[in-house]
């Protein structure tokens, strides 16, 4: 008896979407993901970021990596897109920046990242927590 072809669901692997003015940054982050089986897309500011993210017929990425400083549009402005548009407001999403204090922390949760990374950045730990995120989706809100 003959059976016809099977169909087995091949799932991509996760996507991630970087977003940083620098590029030898941007290449440290994508060499890294990609050496862990994560396919990546770059952008250089949230504009850019943002035309990508919206394009109907590209795929949602599972994280997005945004730097808190990059012309025209910053990590800032992106989040505040990504979190008010139903295709985007639940990709979990990382501030990556040079600015460290409690302030800083407090001020990004509060505008919706889901994680935090200092620059400079140990490349082991940003691949961790891309990682964690993209298994994992968003944390759930804390209760008010």
């Amino acid at each position: 008896m003959e059976s016809g072809p099977s169909t087995v669901a091949v799932t991509p692997p996760p996507l991630v979407l970087v977003c940083d003015d620098i590029e030898p940054i941007r290449d440290i982050i994508r060499i890294n993901l990609e050496l862990e089986g994560f396919d990546v897309l770059e952008a250089v500011d949230g504009h850019e970021a943002m035309s990508q993210l919206i394009d109907p017929s590209a795929r949602v990425p599972d994280v997005i990596l945004l730097d808190a400083q990059t012309p025209r549009r910053d990590g800032w402005w992106a989040i505040a897109a990504i979190r008010s548009h139903p295709r985007l407001v639940d990709v979990p999403t990382i501030l990556v920046t040079a600015s460290t204090s409690a302030h800083d922390r407090s001020e990004a949760a509060l505008a919706g990242f889901d994680a935090f990374v200092a620059k400079p950045f140990d490349p082991v730990e940003l691949v961790e927590v891309v990682s964690r995120l993209a298994a994992h989706g968003r944390p759930p809100e804390p209760a008010q």
